[in-house]
């Protein structure tokens, strides 16, 4: 599939949402001090795991490996952006630059170097629930990585020149990922017309003028309310020895100390949308853009599943109903997408194309919602339906065939569901699904008065103000 304008900007608003996110599972149950002791990677396919809690809090995960003389080590935080005040957007996405500073004992913009020089790999990504640090190293150097992490928790460097040095990277960061792309702010835009209440009306990239205002006294607080060892996962996948990283892990976490307090959770509730939103964006654009987006709920719900086998039949290659209809069939578009932003409270079920020359935004809505409303009115084939569900195992597979991938996933669904082996048995919920199921889905959630609309359209076009009775 080309790589157009659409999925540069999608990719941007999926980097934000973190991927890998996995939905939390209603009052779980406290999972036990130790599970399934891994005697190599898998067994018929399943994924095994230890994990245990030490006594500071700090939860770690560890599966054993040892295909490949390669170890990822990563730091899940329970902090993303609807952990942040009004006025003060923009804090976790922020933290996951200003943690690369340095800490009281490796030099500033040194993590970067002393992992590359160790023939490693390092980055992080924040969500609007939580923020992901890892290094993939090779296996000798596990040691290196459990100390840079123990560092970046126990004393990272949050000082002024800190703070002064990564607003100006993020304040560079927005303007290449928002305010420099075509269709690029359609993720900030369409989250604050989707939200009234809730903090999830703010994208994690954050307000520049809220982290202009803050004080350096505001970092510090953020730093120890949200980065304590009772608010994080420690995940290791790879080639270890899971005995001998225990002993690691105790000599460079057990010392640090338990947070004080439980960190913010917002608990205000989104009111239901009754009437539909529409508005206009004039953007530095050649084609229309149609962006719709329609409140789903909460990620681990039985719908919210349903949801997302929905997206695959909709938008899920070329084979997709978007895909052959609207792009192939009718040329109504260069591009369509369709993607649940599933989060811990409700999220968006989000769709949008890209008008090819000639069309208009409204045509190219009136195709999207007329695929939406087949839909709602008939069965999918089996045929379809089974190709759907060979997409979603196939994507499940894919997302765990890496070391990397294996150790986020299973901090997300511990994070999340408070169950790490689901990495093992969320495909069977999946498979729960039904054609009726889809078509029931459809007809709650996918209603104009549930959804926000918005429209990207050239400069050109936007009315003089004389034109608009100004």
């Amino acid at each position: 599939m080309k790589k157009t304008v659409l999925y540069v900007a999608l990719s941007q608003c999926l980097f934000w949402s973190a991927v890998a996110q996995t939905p939390k599972k209603p009052a779980p149950k406290p999972a036990p001090k130790a599970t399934a002791a891994p005697s190599g990677s898998t067994t018929q396919g399943r994924i095994k795991f230890t994990e245990y809690d030490l006594p500071n809090g700090l939860h770690v995960i560890l599966h054993q490996d040892n295909t490949t003389p390669l170890v990822a080590v990563t730091m899940m935080y329970h902090v993303g952006s609807k952990n942040e005040q009004p006025g003060r957007s923009g804090f976790a996405h922020f933290f996951e630059h200003l943690m690369f500073e340095g800490s009281d004992n490796i030099k500033r913009g040194d993590y970067m170097k002393i992992v590359k020089s160790a023939g490693g790999q390092l980055n992080a990504n924040t969500s609007n629930d939580r923020t992901f640090y890892y290094e993939v190293l090779p296996s000798n150097k596990l040691e290196l990585g459990l100390y840079l992490e123990s560092e970046r928790l126990l004393h990272a460097k949050v000082d002024q020149t800190g703070v002064d040095t990564q607003r100006e990277v993020v304040k560079e960061e927005r303007r290449q990922r928002y305010e420099n792309q075509p269709y690029g702010s359609f993720f900030p835009e369409i989250l604050k017309r989707s939200y009234t209440v809730h903090p999830y009306k703010w994208a994690p990239i954050g307000s520049m003028e809220d982290l202009n205002a803050a004080k350096i006294d505001e970092f510090r607080r953020f730093y120890k309310e949200f980065y304590i060892p009772n608010n994080a996962i420690l995940s290791i996948a790879g080639d270890i020895n899971v005995e001998d990283t225990k002993k690691l892990i105790a000599k460079y976490f057990n010392e640090i100390p338990r947070g004080p307090k439980t960190p913010y959770r917002p608990t205000v509730k989104e009111p239901t949308q009754s009437k539909e939103v529409r508005d206009i964006v004039y953007d530095n654009v050649s084609l229309p853009g149609v962006f719709q987006a329609y409140h789903m709920p909460a990620q681990g719900t039985p719908d919210s599943y349903a949801l997302d086998v929905l997206q695959t039949l909709l938008a899920e290659g070329q084979s997709s109903r978007f895909y052959k209809e609207i792009v192939d069939k009718q040329q109504k578009a260069l591009q369509t997408g369709v993607f649940p932003l599933a989060l811990e409270d409700s999220g968006l079920f989000i769709s949008l194309g890209i008008a090819s020359m000639g069309t208009k935004a409204e045509d190219l809505e009136s195709a999207m919602d007329k695929e939406v409303e087949r839909v709602k009115k008939e069965l999918v084939t089996d045929q379809e339906f089974q190709k759907v569900k060979n997409q979603i195992e196939n994507n499940f597979i894919n997302q765990n065939s890496r070391v990397a991938g294996i150790a986020e996933s299973l901090a997300n669904y511990k994070m999340y569901y408070g169950d790490a082996n689901l990495i093992n048995t969320e495909l069977e919920r999946y498979n729960k699904v039904t054609k009726e199921d889809l078509r029931r889905v459809a007809n709650k959630y996918l209603t104009k008065e549930n959804r926000v609309t918005l429209y990207y359209l050239p400069k050109t076009m936007e009315p003089k103000k004389e034109d608009k009775g100004e």
